[in-house]
């Protein structure tokens, strides 16, 4: 009897495995059945609360054009207001942007890995669980992980970057 190969990771999905090999994170990526383009859909797809899911939100930063990722819990609105207080004037950034920028479509813009390093926020409401899941440079693929190692991973701050909860 033949053991099951599984197909290898979408070429995106292969760079996040790598960073994250690399600082010895313990949990790779996984492919998901359905794609998990939006934080609800990523969600539904692991059975995780909507706030579990550390969404990619991509800005362009008006005085540089560096690119700007937000990484917030996924039941929260950014506040642009609030990342404009710590990085400058931004505005939205295109697919086009976010693709020749980060390397990763929209959808599957993961925290690592990027073709550009961004400069990068962590939503503190994401502390409010033990373990989030982000995406992993593909619509399909993702990875869990403890809050506190996004920071670890990307040098980034905790800072409040969302709307206040209704």
């Amino acid at each position: 009897m033949c053991a099951a190969v599984s197909p290898p990771l979408p070429e995106g999905a292969q760079r996040v495995a790598a960073a994250l090999q690399a600082q010895q994170h313990p949990h790779m990526p996984q492919m998901l059945d359905a794609a998990a383009r939006t934080a609800q859909q990523a969600a539904d797809a692991l059975g995780i609360l909507l706030g579990q899911v550390a969404k990619s939100v991509i800005f362009r930063r008006r005085s540089d054009d560096a690119v700007v990722l937000v990484v917030a819990s996924g039941d929260r609105r950014v506040d642009e207001k609030k990342v404009e207080a710590h990085v400058g004037s931004i505005g939205r950034a295109d697919a086009g942007f976010v693709k020749s920028r980060t390397g990763f479509s929209i959808g599957g813009v993961s925290p690592v890995a990027h073709a550009t390093p961004p400069v990068t926020l962590i939503d503190r409401e994401l502390l409010r669980f033990d373990v989030v899941w982000a995406a992993a440079g593909h619509p399909h693929s993702v990875f869990p992980l403890h809050p506190r190692d996004l920071q670890r991973l990307t040098g980034a701050p905790v800072v409040d970057v969302v709307q206040a909860a209704p």
